[in-house]
Parts: structure tokens; sequence; C-alpha cells
């Protein structure tokens, strides 16, 4: 098999297909999820499971399979197996050129999104309980999930080559969420019902959860990272005291983002470290957290309304002057910025 375009363009179509099932929401086709399930028992050289359990996110999964006489795991057989073999033909037919292009094409694409949420989903998972010993069961029985539609990143590849080993795994990622096959039982989750991303493609939602499942099984966010209930709606009515007082340093960041650094420097009642012809330069100093230093630029070329738009630019806390920080952002040091024409 030879990468052409053609093949290019059908693998670029199949991540972009499968990209769309990684992030669905709504209700599980379930006939077709049952379907998936008994057809990936059957290519494992399984019996089918006695019975299909649903349950109505992965954290009501992950707490079945504690209380649920299953029999044996047989993921290896069902999942790892069927992965294997198709990753050998396929790297075996592509060669060690063109496997790693079709991987970028299909999987690459899709990884880092994709994993950001199934790890969130597990963290979330596990800050359901107030016990460490509950918490870390919990997030190890998510290990052993196959992850229905965030499977995307490999299936978009496998599936666009229509490898017969994972045709059942296709048919279940397609149809429903994260899925545990057991000896005798596999238990099937509903899929998200909501499920709200940003441009980058990260968990982000103001007016409520970023993530949430029909039983309640929710995941706050900001800009892909994880949030207490209700921080979201506060961000309305930050104020300077309120983001000082924040303890935790990486949501006192997303609140100073937020909030905009411009504005936090203008009602702190903060001083400038130094201004020169380049800018000025400005330091909020914060609590257990590194000092945020910026520089303080204003656009030489005047807006159609004739003012002048300043820039903030972030900068090392050990910069000293306004010139420097400025030089830093060309990748220079201050001796050897010596800018020709502005623009």
């Amino acid at each position: 098999m030879t990468l052409t375009t053609e093949l290019a363009d059908v693998l670029s179509a199949a991540a972009l297909r499968w990209e769309e099932v990684a992030f669905q929401p709504g209700p599980a086709d379930r006939p077709g999820a049952e379907k998936g399930v008994r057809l990936a028992y059957r290519a494992a050289g399984l019996t089918e499971p006695e019975k299909i359990i649903w349950v109505d996110s992965p954290a009501a999964g992950a707490r079945a399979i504690a209380t649920l006489g299953a029999g044996r795991p047989v993921r290896e057989a069902v999942r790892t197996g069927p992965w294997e073999r198709a990753r050998a033909e396929v790297h075996a037919s592509l060669g060690p050129t063109d496997w790693p292009l079709a991987w970028s094409l299909t999987g690459g694409r899709l990884w880092d999104p994709v994993s950001r949420l199934v790890t969130q989903i597990r963290r979330g998972i596990a800050a359901t309980e107030e016990s460490e010993i509950v918490a870390a069961a919990l997030r190890a029985s998510t290990l052993d999930a196959v992850l229905g539609q965030q499977d995307a990143p490999w299936l978009s590849l496998f599936d666009a080559l229509g490898r017969p080993e994972v045709a059942g795994l296709v048919q279940v990622a397609r149809s429903a969420g994260w899925w545990w096959p057991f000896e005798r039982v596999a238990i099937v989750c509903e899929r998200p019902a909501e499920l709200h991303l940003d441009e980058l493609s990260r968990l982000h939602r103001a007016e409520g959860p970023a993530l949430l499942f029909p039983d309640g099984f929710a995941v706050h966010a900001w800009g892909g990272m994880p949030v207490p209930a209700g921080f979201a709606a506060s961000m309305a009515t930050l104020t300077p005291e309120r983001i000082r007082a924040e303890e935790n340093a990486e949501l006192r960041r997303v609140m100073l983002e937020h909030f905009g650094y411009d504005r936090y420097l203008a009602e702190s009642g903060a001083t400038p470290l130094h201004q020169d012809e380049t800018g000025v330069l400005w330091r909020i100093d914060l609590p257990d957290d590194e000092p945020v230093v910026m520089v303080e630029v204003v656009n030489s070329t005047a807006e159609p309304d004739g003012t002048f738009r300043k820039y903030w630019l972030r900068v090392p806390p050990s910069t000293r002057t306004a010139r420097e920080g400025v030089a830093w952002t060309f990748g220079m040091s201050e001796a050897d910025y010596h800018p020709a024409l502005e623009t």
C-alpha cells in the first residue's frame, strides 16, 4: 500500500468524521452499540455476553464494576488484541515512511484534544469521592474501559482502511460512549448529554458544566482547565481583590486572563517598574506564584479613528527594563535590539 494523494484525502476525510464522533453528545444508539459489542466478542473468539448493562455515565460504569459479578475482564481480547493486529498489518503494508504520515493525518490529528477529554473525565470521576482510596480505585477502573467514541484517534485510521479486526469496536464507538467488556457481562455508557468546547477543542463553558452526562455527572471547565462548579459564573463579577484572594494559582491565572491584565493594573493601583522609548514595564506580584511581568507597548501606526492601540507583552519575571522585555519577544538581548523601523 502506498500513501497516494487519493488515500491521503480519504484519511483526512475520515479524521473529520471521527472528530465528530469523539465529541458527539446526545443519546446513544443502543441497538447499534449492542450489535457492535456482540460483534467485538465474536471477533475476539469469545462467547457473546449474557447481558449488556447500560449506565448513564463513565462514573456510573466505574462504580458498577465494583458491585457486579461480571466474570473476568476480557478487554485484552476484545480491544487490545484487535488493535495490535490491525496496527501490525497497516504498518507492514504502509512501511516505515508512509505509516507515520498516515497516522499524522488521522490519529495524530485527533490524539491531543481527545486525550485531554479522556483525562478530564477520569479526573472528574476520581473527584466525586472524598476518600482517596475509593477515588484511586475508581480511577483505576477507568483504565480498564474501552473508550468507545473517544477511541476515535486510532479507529479513524483503521476504519478508513477497512480493517475487519476492529469492525465491532467501530460500531460501538459510533453508537455509544465508554464500555467495559467482561466474560459474562458488558457495561456500556451513554454519550454525554452536553459537551461544550472552545475553538481549540478544549472543554469550556461559562454558563454551566462543560461536560454533562444524563445522570448528572459533570465536569466544569474553563479554557480546558477543570474548575469548581460556579467558577465560570463568578467571572462576571471579578475584582482585583477577588483575584488576589484566590489560593489556587492556576485558577488565579485564568481569572487574570479573563479580567484583563491592563484592567487589573489600572484597578489595582499598580505603578510601573520602568519606562523608556519602547514602552512601560509592569509587574503584578501574586501570592505563592511567580510575578506577572508585562511590557505595555503602543502601536506606532494609527487606527482608522486616529487612536493608537496598546498591546501587552508577557515577558520573563527577571526582566528589568521595558527595552529588555521587547527585545526578548524578538529573541534578542537588550544590547542587540536596534529596530530600524517600527510598524
